[in-house]
């Protein structure tokens, strides 16, 4: 078996699952204070309140199994993106105390509201420069990064974060249409016409400068003959706009939020086919960056035994909290109890439950 491309593969996979995963919560962070009336972040934060722990997860395995697999690709990427992978953890720190006041306060919560919001938009802009980064390459001298600390500021970075900004606000829509009934829904359905403009226009900005400005990128993707089935993703992503479009207001609920899925696996396929086989763009192959063999068996037994199990567990939490969200706060459907008190403790104990996971 070729360990480092199936161990590569992995990686791959553990990225693409936290960002479909983080993504739709962090974009529930990002429309937070668009939405018109309480109610509706009460309830558009009890929708992820069992969940968002787990998303995260896939964080720290992607994280943990490029340190183990990838040590030079590691040793050049944290360096390059010290400053905004920081900001990114500090974020998402903030945001989950956030998340734990907002339940219990009562004059301050607005406050806890800015900082939901905030952690959530600044985490979805860090993600956004260090793609923008990684894209452009990164300044490497005798196998160590050779830029300096503000290296990742460039305008292709920031493109990256407001199309993150859009398409998690999307995915984060689209949940709210599947997962919500009511006002929240109908909010979920208006904002989603922006989140998706912003998202497809961000699309094709970041494509299109790429392309102009990476020789390399270029050469791959508009040379005669593979322009032929690399067209498909383009053409592909424009058919899933518009499906989209028309999902937003259509009968089936969960149309948008899988629809928006697609959507991110066409651009994330499309950045795969830009960029591979690099660890380092056009430097450092996925071979010649890999641990030597026995730790990449080590690793590969012990990713046999967790990932199974992660997956598993993720889809069990997935299984059991499925349906529409009931508020706790009384502004539900349905539901035995709709005290605040109440929907504190079931809160904290969903998320006691994954924190102890």
């Amino acid at each position: 078996m070729d360990l480092p491309l199936a161990l590569a593969l992995v990686v791959v996979l553990a990225i693409a699952l936290y960002v479909l995963a983080d993504g739709f919560d962090l974009g529930i962070g990002i429309l937070f204070l668009f939405a018109p009336r309480e109610e509706d972040r009460d309830m558009m934060m009890e929708s992820i309140a069992p969940i968002w722990d787990g998303n995260e997860t896939w964080l720290v395995f992607g994280g943990t199994l490029l340190i183990a697999a990838f040590p030079i690709g590691y040793s050049v990427l944290l360096p390059a993106f010290y400053v905004p992978i920081i900001l990114m953890l500090f974020a998402l720190i903030f945001r989950g105390v956030a998340f734990e006041f907002r339940f219990q306060a009562h004059r301050s919560r607005r406050v806890w509201d800015y900082a939901f919001a905030g952690g959530s938009l600044i985490a979805a802009m860090c993600q956004g420069f260090v793609l923008g980064g990684f894209i452009q390459g990164i300044p490497m001298a005798h196998g160590i990064f050779a830029g300096h600390t503000f290296t990742f500021l460039t305008l292709l970075g920031f493109l990256c974060g407001l199309g993150l900004v859009g398409g998690y606000a999307l995915l984060g829509a689209g949940w709210l249409i599947w997962k919500t009934d009511g006002p929240t829904q109908v909010f979920g359905r208006e904002i989603g016409h922006s989140a998706l403009i912003l998202t497809a226009v961000m699309m094709a900005v970041v494509s299109a400068w790429t392309a102009l400005t990476e020789p390399a990128v270029d050469a791959r993707w508009f040379h005669w003959p593979q322009i032929l089935p690399l067209s498909l993703f383009p053409l592909a992503s424009a058919v899933v706009v518009v499906l989209i479009w028309r999902s937003l207001w259509g009968k089936y609920e969960p149309a948008t939020f899988f629809w928006s899925i697609l959507l991110f696996l066409l651009g994330f396929g499309g950045l795969a086919e830009s960029l591979w086989p690099y660890v380092i763009p056009r430097q450092v192959t996925i071979w010649q960056g890999a641990a030597d063999h026995a730790s990449l068996i080590f690793v590969g037994v012990g990713m046999a035994v967790v990932l199974p199990i992660v997956l598993a567990y993720l889809g069990h939490a997935y299984w059991v909290f499925r349906g529409k969200t009931v508020s706790a706060y009384g502004h539900g459907h349905g539901g035995d109890d709709s005290s605040p008190s109440a929907g504190c403790r079931r809160s904290s104990s969903m998320r006691t439950d994954l924190h102890l996971s």
